[in-house]
């Protein structure tokens, strides 16, 4: 089968010289079957003893038609930011610890990513949030976000006060220690961790999760993700939050500020290997039924 790929973008984790072996072997891959390889500049020196081409992750998507994220969740989500607007396709290769967005690992380069690369591969799509920070009737900041929105107490021992409005329509009020606004791709991240559902990643929603809520009914919900959300604060004393997108924080959110949350019209596009399950990838990474086994898990590594 063949497929339109042609320009591959390598992006990996900056930070780590860990993936050097990885990228490596991956770059010489690429290489090996006629593809043209454009790596990230901030990674492209862990690659040894290979003439390599490199550009900026912002100029990523002009140049490439499908880019792979080498590390963990927290590289695919920058890697996915990076070139949502570009409308290419992104593969994760996992050298992270849970890895719920990447799903090959690097011993799995010479059939599963050889196979994706031939035309056989299952498509997913992924919404990202946008976040604008409003201020005297400005936008003083914008940002996106695939995993989740968050809006924390920041340098204050006190609770803050939120009112959240959901298309303009006010849902409540709440003291806690911040609020998640959640894609369902991030509902197995930090809102997960704080008591919110699993979301399918098929599901066109949003969870709103609270934050260690004074009051203890104040629980999750779930609404349409169409909906734009509104956040402000309606305590009289001035205090700075903080407001997260996914890693990316905007600090000293002022008490007079509003946020405002809306999905991005366009998708990121995932490619996984054929077979791509989530219930299994949910039962490895979260260790459910680990008593049970079914024949699909067997027939895995």
């Amino acid at each position: 089968m063949q497929t339109p790929f042609k320009t591959i973008g390598i992006i990996g984790k900056p930070s780590d010289p860990s993936i050097a072996e990885t990228l490596t072997a991956l770059h010489a891959f690429l290489k090996q079957h006629g593809y043209t390889v454009i790596v990230a500049k901030d990674s492209a020196h862990f690659i040894e003893n290979q003439s390599v081409e490199s550009c900026s992750i912002n100029t990523m998507g002009q140049h490439c038609d499908l880019v792979i994220a080498v590390g963990g969740d927290g590289t695919f989500l920058a890697a996915a930011r990076a070139i949502v607007e570009y409308d290419i396709p992104l593969i994760g290769i996992n050298l992270g610890r849970l890895g719920f967005l990447v799903d090959i690992s690097p011993n799995e380069l010479s059939d599963k990513l050889l196979y994706i690369l031939q035309g056989y591969y299952s498509q997913e799509k992924r919404y990202l949030l946008r976040t604008k920070i409003i201020r005297d009737g400005q936008i003083i900041h914008e940002e996106t976000a695939v995993n989740e929105v968050v809006v924390h107490r920041w340098v204050t021992p006190s609770m803050i006060e939120i009112i959240t409005k959901i298309d303009n329509v006010f849902l409540n009020s709440q003291r806690s220690d911040g609020l998640i606004v959640s894609t369902p791709t991030g509902s197995t991240a930090y809102s997960l961790s704080a008591g919110g559902p699993i979301l399918h990643p098929s599901l066109n929603a949003l969870v709103l999760v609270p934050l260690n809520p004074h009051t203890l009914s104040n629980r999750p919900i779930v609404v349409d993700d169409s909906a734009e959300i509104e956040i402000s604060f309606c305590q009289t004393k001035q205090i700075n939050a903080l407001v997260t997108c996914d890693h990316i924080e905007i600090p000293k959110v002022l008490i007079s500020d509003k946020i405002l949350i809306k999905k991005e019209p366009k998708p990121i596009r995932i490619l996984h290997p054929e077979g791509h399950d989530f219930f299994q990838i949910l039962r490895k990474k979260l260790n459910w039924s680990s008593g049970y086994h079914t024949d699909a898990d067997a027939s895995k590594p």
